[in-house]
């Protein structure tokens, strides 16, 4: 219920076609009570003999039932489609609050987490929301209606028989208490089989090149089909007990049918019930067991849809501790002052990751980090975007906390060009100006220039029209990171972090990036991370990190006579051209 609830709040934005199909539903389980008292009436005159005048009575009950059914249509169809309209909506507001809510996680929320996973949450989980809001609920209020109603009637017909009928629910209802315990953990599973198989395909389809690469396409099939039989067995298993429970229902039903008609059989004998009242008893006594059936068809999607919900408001109620505090405010202008201050940070407890950094970068300076791999080079470089909050120690911006800022504002004046450069399906266009959606094409252009990559997309059959391809396919490892670095010249942040810019070119477009870079000197405050060294000796200042500290500190010329850290770093780049 506390599940339902959450939910139900959002749904109240939909209330108006909720309570019109609410009102049709009523509509059409009074149509549906009606009518089988509008047949008793007609076989009760049958029975007592036809005279003209009965003949009358007949046709105007016989017009009666036809102006029900042909209403029966129209609110069948406003309580149908009405209450899908809604329950849609409100499955395309859930996924949006769902993708949202992910979208705005700290980077520490994707380190263990599949995308096919993720997608799943998004898109088959809240799917299962429909069947709860536009076949669960409304069925419920039209079996609750329609069993009262008609139990009421039943009474009113002959209550000797209307007490019998009662036999049967107490052993339908057990049984439908022991079939949603065994079935709901298998719908649980089957959900998490069937993001597992999302996530498997994902990754599968990402990676093609590599697993043609290798020739590990019989491995990787074979991955995806244990993955796929773990989501049948699941459902089978779920199945299997539909199977069993859906029978059991019906005869259980069938079981009070038959006492009915027994003891029904006795009172005619007795003279206490009429054929018309026998007629209407039968035709309500379907009517009665049809809602205490259809629990068995409403306790499987039930499990179905909580299993889905469950997964949704997993992820809903997934904190996010890196947020905008009480007092954040924005400023004017940001110049690109970069400070840090004694800043400690660890991924994992007890693992430290940067230890008591300490770094300046003044507005208009390149600052350049650099040594081994996985020595926290580019962690320090998300920190002053907040994908991340230090442990301790404070990061300033001409001199604001970047924890008193809002973040928006912070990553606003922040450009970066990230070591796995990531384009977006679409135009040349449409990735450089991505970073800022309202520059015009004069402005995609010069950003192209400035990035030394316009003369190779003029050279493209459709230029900036040219279409990349997914994460940027059809362009070379220089043409993506190019594209990149006029993505990000063309925010115009105070602030670029160039993280391993060069990391995957030739010599011939390091040059091109290199000279893209070195235009970019004076203009904004870049921290550049890099491996190849030559990429960083006009910084203004190096620092060199060595197990999570600044172990030196300097031009490239005074580290190089410190015959330290940064020369052997040196001479490994020269040994390894």
């Amino acid at each position: 219920m506390k599940l339902l609830l959450k939910i139900s709040k959002v749904a109240l934005k939909y209330k108006s076609l909720y309570l019109i199909a609410i009102i049709s539903t009523f509509a059409l389980t009074f149509i549906n009570l009606a009518a089988p008292w509008v047949l008793r009436d007609m076989t009760s005159i049958v029975e007592a003999g036809v005279d003209q005048e009965d003949l009358k009575k007949i046709l105007i009950l016989t017009g009666i039932l036809l102006g029900l059914y042909l209403f029966k249509i129209l609110f069948r169809y406003l309580s149908s489609y009405l209450s899908h309209k809604a329950a849609w909506n409100l499955v395309e507001e859930m996924r949006m609050k769902v993708y949202n809510h992910i979208q705005g996680l700290p980077m520490k929320y994707f380190h263990d987490k599949q995308t096919g996973d993720l997608m799943s949450r998004v898109v088959n989980d809240t799917s299962n929301l429909e069947l709860l809001f536009a076949h669960i609920i409304p069925e419920i209020i039209v079996n609750v209606v329609t069993f009262i109603g008609v139990l009421a009637i039943l009474l009113i017909i002959n209550y000797k028989l209307a007490l019998l009928i009662w036999i049967p629910v107490p052993f339908i209802l057990i049984s439908g208490i022991i079939f949603s315990k065994k079935v709901r953990p298998n719908f649980q599973v089957s959900q998490k089989a069937q993001a597992e198989l999302n996530a498997k395909l994902q990754d599968n389809f990402s990676g093609i090149q590599e697993i043609q690469a290798f020739n590990q396409e019989r491995y990787e099939s074979e991955l995806v089909q244990k993955r796929a039989s773990k989501f049948t067995s699941a459902m089978l298993r779920a199945l299997k007990y539909s199977g069993v429970f859906h029978p059991t229902v019906e005869f259980i039903s069938s079981l009070g049918i038959v006492i009915v008609v027994g003891f029904g059989g006795y009172l005619a004998y007795l003279g206490e019930i009429s054929v018309a009242d026998i007629f209407g008893f039968f035709m309500y006594l379907s009517l009665f067991y049809a809602p205490i059936q259809s629990v068995a068809r409403l306790l499987e999607s039930t499990q179905q849809a909580y299993a889905g919900a469950e997964r949704v408001m997993e992820v809903l109620n997934t904190s996010n501790d890196i947020t905008n505090s009480p007092h954040a405010y924005e400023v004017e202008v940001i110049n690109g002052h970069i400070r840090f201050e004694n800043v400690y940070f660890q991924y994992e407890e007890n693992v430290p990751v940067l230890i008591d950094i300490n770094l300046e970068a003044k507005p208009g300076q390149m600052i350049a980090l650099v040594g081994a791999t996985g020595v926290g080079k580019s962690t320090l470089a998300s920190l002053i975007s907040r994908y991340y909050d230090v442990d301790s120690g404070n990061i300033y911006i001409d001199n604001h906390n970047i924890k008193d800022l809002k973040i928006e504002f912070l990553r606003n004046n922040i450009a970066p060009v990230l070591q796995d450069t990531f384009l977006f399906n679409g135009t040349i266009a449409e990735n450089i100006a991505y970073a800022n959606p309202s520059a015009t094409f004069e402005e995609i252009v010069e950003a192209a220039k400035a990035a030394r990559i316009h003369d190779s997309i003029m050279e493209m059959p459709n230029k900036y029209d040219t279409q990349v391809g997914e994460r940027g396919l059809r362009l070379s490892g220089g043409q993506k990171q190019r594209v990149a670095i006029a993505r990000a010249i063309i925010r115009k942040a105070p602030i670029i972090i160039l993280d391993e810019a060069t990391s995957s070119v030739d010599s011939e477009t390091e040059v091109q990036i290199q000279k893209a870079i070195n235009d970019l000197v004076g203009t904004r405050t870049i921290i550049a991370i890099a491996h190849r060294l030559s990429t960083i000796q006009r910084a203004d200042c190096i620092y060199v990190f060595h197990e999570g500290r600044i172990v030196e500190k300097g031009t490239h010329d005074e580290l190089i006579k410190l015959n330290g850290v940064y020369t052997k770093l040196c001479n490994i780049n020269e040994e390894g051209k």
